[in-house]
């Protein structure tokens, strides 16, 4: 009996596995599912244990072993997206970033999606100019620390706290003056609402960036915001494509294409290269998805679109959720008590701290400083002067694109924008989000002795590549080098994907075309052999020509396979 019950429950223990997703505060939540649970379990187990109910804007991110990243998919199992073994270890994120974060009904979900902005600014992916990102700061501080007190917060308090990648001593006085003067007597709750209002105005407001080069080999940043599509480059948005402005997204291996039609009649392609073909499948996944939930009005609207012109050929994906017009009534019939939130306050986070947990640029010795400011302003300079547009294949000829206000319904303006004074280069967008972090002790030894912990170099250490440090070291000489080396081995490599894809296409062509031979003869044998009598069958065996290629062609042919047929069976008998 006691053996029944061990293997029993051993029965269990194989059907089931371990799942800890990472929440927006850093916090974790484990459990145990079922192996053939689908994401929809997992996401609504979070969603209970968060008490959200405008869960539609959120999602659940893992990364591959590849360190690629991928949206986890909730109409399929677990098991079968992930591609490695048990326990799992995942991420909730905002996936679709509310048009208005103000707008949203609860107060969890905004504190959420504060959650979500902050962390987007401390990665570089919220890009703004200086005031505006000490207004943003400031809120933060007010939300978590609140009011000023000279007998809690010592001079150069601001100082304490990890905002943007990097920080500077007049930054940091700004965020200081500002918290102290203008914010005094707002609760965590009005500061987050304030915070929110700001971030929303912002050019990268909803921008998850993926890392690209367009045809001229030059690196950018393509995103889907709650507006549109976006490409950035350098410190500039260069393009920008309202949602009910594209009409088809298409990849095909490394290439990304962008169909849209603008004001009269002016069609336009964009087109992109990724990294890999899995980075290029991941971002058509979500401009799809982008797009059928901020353009479409009703969720029975989506169809399943294809990434190739042939049906034989490439992805095909369908959105499966609630589109935004139906998430926001949805939430207008929400009547319940508010929930409690229990706000992070001053606990530190590992990958977006609060309180001296990453470096700023202050602490950087003052000669290698003056260098890299000088660095990146040459940088800039060079971007400006140079024609760094993503080159546009157009139907018909035209201005390029006008930029979008979003305080106006009409469009003005240039097509390029101008969206800080620094170049726009996020840290977690061109290696995806760790999944495996540092232990706490290696952090705490590496920020005593000085060195950056940043989540950038988290990631390089993961992928075995060198540190901003290390780079630094080698000198012009070595980084010219490894450009040439890199830029052989992407040749051979490109050679190389051009065959395998040559020879994948003549293949799907070779099989498409025997299916058709298969069916074909499907149908002759059912014309030809069958008793079936419907109408446009007795039509088609009563027309002469039918006929003629009965008796003349068909007949002969039969009885030919028919006499080889048995001569091959008598062989075999008098074997």
């Amino acid at each position: 009996m006691l053996s029944r019950l061990m293997s029993g429950s051993v029965r269990n223990l194989e059907r089931e596995y371990m799942c800890t997703v990472r929440l927006l505060d850093d916090t974790e939540y484990t459990c145990s599912i079922q192996r053939d649970a689908k994401g929809q379990y997992l996401f609504d187990l979070i969603c209970h244990h968060l008490n959200l109910l405008e869960k539609d804007y959120f999602g659940i991110r893992y990364v591959d072993p590849d360190k690629q990243r991928h949206w986890l998919e909730f109409t399929k199992s677990i098991s079968k997206q992930m591609k490695s073994q048990p326990p799992f270890i995942m991420c909730l994120r905002v996936k679709f970033y509310p048009p208005d974060p103000a707008a949203l009904k609860e107060e969890i979900t905004r504190y959420l999606v504060f959650l979500q902005i902050k962390r987007d600014l401390y990665h570089g992916r919220l890009l703004c100019k200086t005031s505006d990102a000490a207004m943003l700061a400031a809120y933060i501080l007010q939300a978590e620390i609140g009011d000023y007190d000279p007998g809690k917060h010592p001079e150069g308090y601001s100082s304490k706290f990890q905002f943007f990648p990097k920080h500077s001593e007049k930054l940091e006085r700004r965020i200081a003056d500002i918290h102290k003067t203008e914010l005094i007597g707002q609760t965590p709750e009005t500061a987050e609402l304030k915070f929110l209002q700001k971030a929303q105005m912002l050019e990268t407001y909803g921008v998850d960036p993926h890392p690209c080069k367009d045809v001229s080999g030059n690196p950018a940043f393509l995103a889907f915001t709650p507006f549109d599509f976006v490409v950035l480059q350098g410190n500039k948005r260069v393009h920008f494509l309202k949602w009910n402005e594209v009409t088809k997204l298409k990849f095909e291996g490394k290439t990304f294409h962008i169909y849209a039609n603008q004001k009269e009649d002016k069609k336009i392609i964009l087109t992109y290269f990724a990294p890999t073909p899995e980075a290029c499948k991941h971002l058509w996944k979500c401009g799809v998805e982008n797009q059928a939930f901020y353009k479409l009005e009703k969720s029975s609207q989506v169809r399943t679109v294809s990434s190739s012109n042939l049906f034989f050929k490439g992805s095909r994906f369908r959105y499966s959720g609630r589109v935004a017009k139906e998430v926001m009534e949805q939430s207008a019939k929400i009547k319940r008590e508010p929930p409690e939130i229990h706000r992070a306050g001053l606990v530190p986070s590992r990958s977006c701290p609060s309180i001296t947990h990453g470096p700023r640029l202050s602490s950087v010795p003052r000669t290698r400083r003056r260098a890299v400011h000088i660095s990146i302003m040459e940088g800039l300079e060079s971007l400006r002067d140079s024609a760094h547009s993503t080159p546009v294949r157009s139907m018909s000829y035209g201005d390029s694109f006008i930029p979008r206000s979003r305080s106006q319904a009409m469009d003005s303006g240039d097509g390029t924008a101008v969206i800080s004074s620094e170049t726009y280069s996020p840290s977690d967008s061109v290696l995806p989000t760790p999944v495996a972090e540092h232990s706490l002790e290696m952090a705490v030894s590496r920020q005593i002795n000085g060195a950056p912990c940043s989540i950038e170099e988290e990631k390089e250490s993961e992928a075995g590549t060198p540190t901003v440090g290390d780079v630094t070291e080698l000198g012009v000489d070595s980084r010219v080098a490894g450009r040439v080396q890199s830029a052989g081995g992407e040749a051979a490599l490109s050679e190389t994907e051009q065959v395998n894809k040559f020879v994948l296409s003549v293949l799907r062509l070779l099989l498409v075309t025997i299916g058709l031979l298969f069916v074909l003869l499907l149908l002759l044998i059912i014309l030809t052999e069958s008793d079936l009598d419907i109408a446009f069958l007795r039509d088609i065996r009563q027309t002469p020509e039918f006929e003629q290629f009965h008796y003349e062609y068909f007949c002969p042919l039969r009885r030919w396979f028919a006499c080889k047929l048995r001569w091959v069976g008598g062989l075999l008998i008098n074997k």
